[in-house]
């Protein structure tokens, strides 16, 4: 059940859900958060509401979504109150916020909040560079930002990493923990060997690839490469350099990668990438402060970061390379740029001529010589 509520205020929505509760008991009140969704009044506001239903089968909660209008419309609040199969086992609050009271996001939330219970804020889409200082995230105990879905998404999860407090976390994150777990899963197996080396390749702009490339410099110490390529989507493999051989796991389809380690035979593992649902899903479990994302904000710093080169490039290089072998074999180039194959072919030429004017010198020498003999015969 939907009912829309124009130009309305935040005591006449209340009103509003305490009639629907008392009516039909519509509204469930064994709720355990409240899910704050601030975003931008566009196409994607109804998939971040869809993940936030699903979200709440396992975690029931009231959805407060704030959604800003246009900046230059008068002042006002359209409330829509979506309860029933339309808002899965929570009670949704859509606010949009029109005018002025677009930037007055908390004012709108705070007398909609759940008492006694905690308060998650997620930015679906592009979100404050410091969540902790944002009038919505100062009231949340988590704060949910996903850098993937920025305009830059490197730098925004680097200017994140730069403001990071207990509570915040990032969907780019909790898209490695299916990676995270078959590394770790990996390193159980014999043989136990010490990890000397490791390579991330993935998408140039892939914050998740920055992530777990950041994970392994922090926790294993040694040195990591991050390889950029546009060959694929996200991230595309991981190696593991040991003694004995490598451990890499590759996934260059974006749903089932291949892990490959010495003495174990090759498997195939379920890599899919994971939507927002699953994302949300996994964060709402946990309301504590997460070290590990925390580590790996630190790790960001510690590996270097290259670029595959790409296929023409590397075919450009292959053929020049194919001509200076060619060139090399046919004889060289002098200083002057004229090859010595054609030098010698000169020189040949030369001694030729030389060959033959010194013929020719030697028949009319010959001649000469015979035709002085015969006058000094006949003079005698």
């Amino acid at each position: 059940m939907i009912i829309d509520l124009p130009s309305t205020t935040t005591s006449q929505l209340n009103k509003k859900l305490v009639e629907i509760r008392e009516r039909g008991g519509a509204v469930a009140l064994g709720r355990v958060l409240t899910l704050v969704i601030a975003a931008e009044d566009d196409d994607q506001l109804e998939d971040a509401i869809d993940a936030a239903n699903e979200a709440s089968r396992e975690h029931p909660s009231r959805v407060i979504v704030v959604a800003k209008g246009a900046r230059s419309a008068a002042p006002r609040i359209d409330g829509q109150i979506r309860v029933g199969g339309d808002a899965g086992a929570s009670d949704v609050i859509v606010l949009r916020l029109y005018g002025a009271l677009a930037n007055q996001g908390r004012s709108a939330v705070v007398p909609l909040l759940l008492p006694d219970t905690p308060t998650v804020t997620w930015w679906p889409g592009k979100g404050p560079k410091a969540p902790s200082k944002d009038q919505l995230g100062q009231l949340a105990q988590r704060r949910i930002t996903d850098s993937a879905a920025e305009t830059n998404p490197i730098r925004a999860l680097t200017t994140r990493s730069k403001s990071y407090v207990d509570g915040d976390t990032d969907l780019a994150w909790t898209r490695l923990t299916n990676w995270r777990a078959q590394l770790v899963a990996a390193l159980d197996l014999p043989p136990f060997e010490p990890i000397t080396g490791a390579t991330v390749t993935g998408e140039a702009d892939s914050p998740s690839t920055e992530l777990l490339a950041g994970w392994l410099a922090e926790y294993l110490n040694v040195p990591v490469k991050r390889i950029k390529t546009s060959e694929a989507q996200g991230i595309i493999s991981v190696r593991l350099d040991r003694p004995s051989g490598p451990i890499e796991l590759y996934r260059p389809d974006g749903k089932t990668g291949t892990l490959t380690q010495p003495g174990q035979p090759t498997r195939r593992v379920a890599l899919h990438r994971r939507d927002n649902r699953d994302c949300l899903i996994e964060e709402l479990r946990r309301l504590d402060p997460d070290e590990v994302y925390e580590a790996a904000l630190r790790g960001l710093s510690k590996f270097s970061a290259a670029r595959k080169p790409t296929r023409a490039k590397a075919t450009t290089t292959r053929a020049a390379g194919a001509k200076s072998s060619a060139g090399k074999s046919a004889g060289g180039k002098s200083p002057s740029g004229k090859s010595t194959e054609a030098k010698s072919t000169g020189t040949t030429s030369s001694g030729r001529k030389t060959a033959a004017a010194s013929k020719r010198s030697g028949r009319t020498s010959a001649t000469t010589k015979a035709k002085a003999t015969t006058d000094a015969e006949a003079k005698a």
